[in-house]
C-alpha cells in the first residue's frame, strides 16, 4: 500500500496572511528583528504556532546576513543637493560614526521615479543593513517604504505624515521662535517669513515658531512666503513681501541660502539691511558668514545631525531599541540683525 504523501510546508506568505501582517514585517519577527510592533510580534507568532511553520535554516541565514554598509537616503527632485553644504555637513558627521562601527556609507538619491523604486528595493531587499532617511515631504512613497522595511531605518527630521519609531532633529520650533523674538526685542513690527517647503516638517515647524513669537508679542504674523531652501527661492520670495507688505521691517528666512536670497532682493530693492529691513537666517553654513553684511542667524548642528542618525542606526542594528533625540539650537548674531 502506497505511503501517504507529505504534508506540505506553510509559506512565509500564508504565516503573514493569517497574521494579517506584510510578508516582510513576518520576516522581520522571524528573524527577531527588534523593529516591530508587539501586536504584529504576537499575531506573527500565533499564526506560525497555528501552521506549524519551520524557517528553512538556510533562508533564516540569507534572511541574517550583513552587508557591511549602512545607507543615507534623501529624496529630493535635484540630482544636486549632496552638494548643499548642508548635506555635506551631514554626510560628513555619518561617515565619522559609521567608521567607527566598521561599516561603509552609501549614498542613495530618490530624485526620480526611478531612483524612489531603486531606494525602496534596497528597502525590501536588506541591500544595506540600515537606512538614514531625509527630506521626506508629505505623501512620499517611501515614508510607507520604510514602514515595510526588512532593515532598521532611522529617520532625519520628521516626516509630516507620521511619528517614526527612530529619528534624530533639530529644535525647529525653539530656534525660529527664538529668531523672531530677537527681531522682535529690535523694535521690528512688521516681521515677515520666508518658510521652507510646506509639505515638509521643516517648514512647517519654522514657521510655527515664527507665529508662535509674534502672536505671544501681540503682533500679527504675515502669511508664510514659501521658498524650496535655496537661494533663487529666497530672492523671489523676498520680492514678493516687498511688492506685497512694503512696510516690512523685518524677515526671518528659514534657511541660510534663502536668507542670502533675501539680502540680494533687498539690495536691489536699495533697502539697506539691518538699518530698514533686518534679516536672520537658520543654520549658520558658511554662507551665513560670507554674506554681505555676514547674517544673524540661527545654529543648528548639522555634522551632529548626521553623526548621532548614524549613531542611532547602529544601536538598532545592534538589537536596541533608542529613543528618538532632538537637537538644540542657539542663535548666533552678526551684522544683518
Amino acid at each position: 500500500m502506497a505511503g501517504e504523501a507529505p504534508r506540505r510546508q506553510p509559506t512565509l506568505d500564508e504565516v503573514a496572511a493569517r497574521a494579517g501582517v506584510s510578508r516582510s514585517v513576518a520576516s522581520r519577527v522571524l528573524n527577531k528583528a527588534p523593529h516591530v510592533s508587539p501586536s504584529k510580534r504576537e499575531a506573527v507568532e500565533r499564526a506560525v504556532r497555528q501552521l506549524g511553520y519551520v524557517a528553512h535554516p538556510i533562508a533564516r541565514a540569507l534572511a541574517r546576513r550583513q552587508t557591511g554598509a549602512a545607507a543615507l537616503v534623501v529624496s529630493g527632485e535635484d540630482p544636486s543637493i549632496f552638494a548643499d553644504p548642508f548635506f555635506a555637513q551631514v554626510i560628513v558627521g555619518a561617515s565619522q560614526a559609521l567608521e567607527e562601527a566598521d561599516l561603509h556609507l552609501m549614498l542613495c538619491l530618490a530624485a526620480s521615479e526611478r531612483g524612489r523604486k531603486r531606494v525602496e528595493e534596497l528597502l525590501r531587499s536588506r541591500g544595506a543593513d540600515g537606512v538614514m532617511l531625509m527630506a521626506l515631504r508629505e505623501g512620499d512613497p517611501l515614508a510607507a517604504a520604510a514602514e515595510e522595511a526588512e532593515m532598521p531605518v532611522v529617520f532625519g527630521g520628521r516626516p509630516v505624515d507620521s511619528v517614526p519609531r527612530w529619528y534624530v532633529d533639530v529644535d525647529n520650533v525653539g530656534g525660529a521662535r527664538a529668531a523672531t523674538e530677537y527681531l522682535v526685542s529690535l523694535g521690528r513690527t512688521r516681521v515677515a517669513a520666508i518658510c521652507g517647503r510646506l509639505d515638509t516638517e521643516t517648514g512647517r515647524a519654522r514657521y510655527r515658531g515664527y507665529r508662535d513669537a509674534l502672536l505671544s508679542a501681540g503682533l500679527d504674523p504675515l502669511p508664510p512666503q514659501e521658498g524650496d531652501f535655496t537661494e533663487p527661492s529666497g530672492a523671489a520670495a523676498m520680492d514678493v513681501l516687498l511688492a506685497n507688505t512694503p512696510g516690512l521691517d523685518a524677515v526671518f528666512a528659514a534657511n541660510d541660502n534663502m536668507a542670502a536670497g533675501a539680502l540680494r532682493s533687498l539690495r536691489a530693492a536699495g533697502r539697506a539691511v539691518p538699518a530698514d529691513v533686518a534679516v536672520v537666517g537658520f543654520d549658520d553654513l558658511t554662507v551665513a558668514q560670507v554674506a554681505d553684511p555676514p547674517l544673524t542667524t540661527v545654529h543648528q548642528p548639522v555634522t551632529a545631525l548626521g553623526r548621532e542618525m548614524a549613531r542611532m542606526l547602529v544601536t538598532v542594528i545592534n538589537g536596541q531599541d533608542p529613543t528618538p533625540l532632538i537637537l538644540p539650537t542657539r542663535l548666533v548674531t552678526r551684522s544683518s540683525a
